[in-house]
């Protein structure tokens, strides 16, 4: 799920935004407590869970309203998985016209003494969203834009855990969220949980997007490569299978509305890439995140 992007404010701004993430929205405070790349413990595990806001890679992907996210996992014995996970998003965080979105992944675990590697491949869908030259001339290095079809995102992933650390990097292999010429884009994930006893666990992040072959120009003429790092401290209870989460996160991403910042989303996006919707905000601007979930 992640990536917006600012065309809408560029169209009414030039007068900006980084669309949500495909592929099992890792999204912030869903990430942090509904993954859909955590281990299992039993073969076919759902989930479902209600947010505040859906953030991607520190990005909002729902214009701050509540999202509903939820869907399933299924692990072998032999460590290989597979599942799917959903989310509302908003068509102005870079789905034209989109409001859905759906995440498919598998992949291979395996436990090397106190290490445990996870590899996989994971694909985001927007249902429903349009790309009729939506991004044309957002990326100054590949100005063509992309003609049609649906906003997607495709990405092979490793990662290894260590006790409560775990290091994992994704790496773009189709253009990051339909965005002209930046295959190749890598997202570079540092989290860390601790259990704090009755029930509270803490739990932190930090990453950091480094977009490939990407410039967009500023409304002030200031030229930007979309690159960010985004953070997220939270703490969950666990109050007899429902899991009450709390988490502030934060980016730096540019996304200043005022100055057409590539991060600043309008409420809504058509096919063109205009704006239907004359409201808009900085996406990477930090918030805190509300969370009620469940495993069944």
């Amino acid at each position: 799920m992640f990536y917006t992007h600012t065309l809408v404010v560029v169209a009414c701004g030039l007068a900006a935004t980084l669309s949500g993430g495909a592929a099992q929205a890792a999204s912030e405070a869903s990430e942090a407590l509904q993954s859909p790349e955590a281990v299992t413990p039993a073969p076919l595990v759902a989930n479902l869970g209600l947010f505040s806001s859906y953030r991607f890679r520190g990005l909002d992907q729902s214009f701050g309203r509540p999202a509903i996210q939820g869907g399933f996992d299924y692990t072998h014995p032999s460590g290989l998985y597979a599942g799917n996970w959903n989310s509302n998003v908003s068509s102005g965080a870079g789905y034209p016209e989109g409001s859905l979105e759906m995440d498919f992944y598998a992949g291979y675990r395996h436990q090397l003494g106190d290490v445990g590697l996870d590899v996989g491949a994971l694909y985001y869908a927007y249902p429903g969203s349009r790309l009729d030259h939506a991004y044309a001339g957002v990326n100054r290095r590949h100005p063509g834009g992309t003609s049609s079809g649906n906003v997607d995102n495709g990405e092979v992933y490793v990662a290894a855990t260590w006790n409560a650390i775990t290091l994992k990097y994704s790496h773009a292999v189709t253009d990051y969220f339909a965005m002209p010429g930046t295959r190749g884009t890598g997202y570079l994930d540092l989290s860390a949980s601790r259990d704090l006893g009755d029930g509270y666990s803490l739990g932190l992040h930090v990453g950091r997007l480094l977009m490939r072959d990407f410039a967009y120009l500023n409304a002030d003429g200031s030229t930007y490569d979309g690159r960010y790092t985004d953070w997220r401290i939270g703490i969950t209870r666990d109050m007899s299978g429902w899991i009450l989460g709390v988490a502030y996160v934060g980016t730096t991403a540019q996304g200043r509305c005022a100055n057409g910042e590539f991060y600043c989303f309008s409420s809504s996006m058509a096919s063109d890439g205009t704006g239907n919707g004359s409201r808009s905000r900085d996406a990477g601007r930090g918030t805190a995140v509300l969370s009620l979930s469940r495993s069944f």
